[in-house]
């Protein structure tokens, strides 16, 4: 474990554009709220843009280069928050200085990709950890509360839908997102929104034993929306998948890529032979990993209830906005007992392994 000179866990973001995007909207404010760490550095593809973002948020040091950020002696962790295909190289530089690892999802372009930082990660001695943030869900962790603790008796089916905006899988593209259509850059419908949608509820009711799918790309051409200029689509845009739980129940998930803006969000379903759950987002939109939930429990005769998420599950300050910043937050607590504790993270690079494996299982039976 990398020793600390001080009480905080000093923090490394590594970004490719740290000037907008997931990196600002998430893990900067979750770690401004959080006493048990500081943001001491940042890295991004150029050393004038890392330095713009440290001097608008007061962080001391500024790096073109992530390897330098990561075998910097002012840094214990590094957050890895580039684009995927660069995860592998930050990480690897992160465990070859002994630093600590956070590193969002998807954790590499494949399966094989990701059991090698696995396998590095697990001989490292540090603490490791990858940003499948739903586990950590205050609403979530409320609802397999609820169904582990049989509130709506032996689950007879699960079923999920989550229609994503517009710029995952349309047929118009922001330049931003571009390099997400080849293939090889590890990131579609399927590895992205369905994984975490899969992790989410696998924590709820747990994983399919059985599979079957349908894994389609509808939008093989699309266009950059700011110039119109066409783009081949190399991904999948639409994902429908059926399954059969451990305990004999079915689970059924479509991920529909394209919604229109006033359409995307999810709609979550758990049948149970005492009543039903029922789970929306509470703002509208929403995606299951990151939004607060509505819960609405039904049981025999009687009309819906909604169920508030008690206070308990919530596990950062309340000074965390909502949305993307609070499960981010609470991610990095479990990071920071997990360093206190001497103890792995979870979810860690092999939770990571499994559902990249599970990704892939389902491209391999997909019709």
């Amino acid at each position: 474990m990398t020793p600390f000179s001080n009480s905080s866990i000093r923090v490394g973001l590594v970004g490719a554009s740290l000037s907008g995007g997931w990196a600002l909207r998430a893990h900067l404010p979750a770690l401004a709220a959080l006493p048990e760490f500081e943001l001491t550095a940042v890295a991004a593809s150029t050393l004038d843009s890392a330095r713009r973002t440290a001097d608008a948020h007061g962080v001391p040091l500024a790096f073109g280069d992530a390897g330098e950020l990561a075998r910097h002696p002012d840094v214990d962790l590094v957050t890895v928050a580039v684009r995927v295909p660069a995860h592998r190289a930050v990480i690897r530089a992160a465990l070859a200085a002994g630093k600590h690892v956070y590193c969002e999802w998807p954790l590499a372009v494949d399966a094989a990709e990701a059991r090698e930082l696995a396998d590095l990660a697990a001989g490292s001695g540090v603490v490791h950890a990858v940003g499948l943030q739903g586990l950590h869900s205050p609403s979530a962790r409320f609802v397999r509360d609820l169904v582990a603790g049989g509130r709506i008796g032996g689950i007879w089916s699960a079923a999920a839908v989550f229609a994503a905006p517009g710029a995952l899988g349309g047929d118009r593209i922001p330049r931003a997102q571009a390099w997400a259509a080849d293939p090889a850059a590890g990131v579609d419908l399927l590895s992205v929104s369905g994984a975490h949608l899969l992790a989410t509820l696998a924590d709820l009711v747990g994983e399919p034993r059985e599979l079957t799918a349908v894994v389609a790309n509808t939008t093989p051409l699309a266009t950059v929306a700011e110039t119109g200029e066409p783009v081949a689509v190399g991904r999948a845009n639409q994902v429908v998948i059926g399954g059969v739980l451990a305990g004999g129940g079915v689970l059924s998930v479509a991920v529909q890529g394209g919604s229109p803006s006033g359409a995307a969000g999810f709609q979550l379903r758990i049948l149970g032979s005492a009543g039903s759950l029922t789970v929306t987002p509470a703002q509208p939109g929403g995606s299951m990993q990151i939004a607060d939930w509505t819960v609405l429990l039904a049981t025999g005769d009687g009309r819906a209830e909604p169920l508030p998420v008690p206070d308990g599950y919530r596990t950062v300050p309340a000074g965390v906005p909502a949305g993307p910043p609070a499960n981010v937050a609470a991610l990095y607590r479990e990071i920071a007992r997990a360093i206190g504790e001497g103890r792995p993270a979870h979810p860690d690079f092999r939770t990571a392994e499994r559902y990249h494996d599970l990704v892939e299982r389902v491209r391999r039976v997909a019709l």
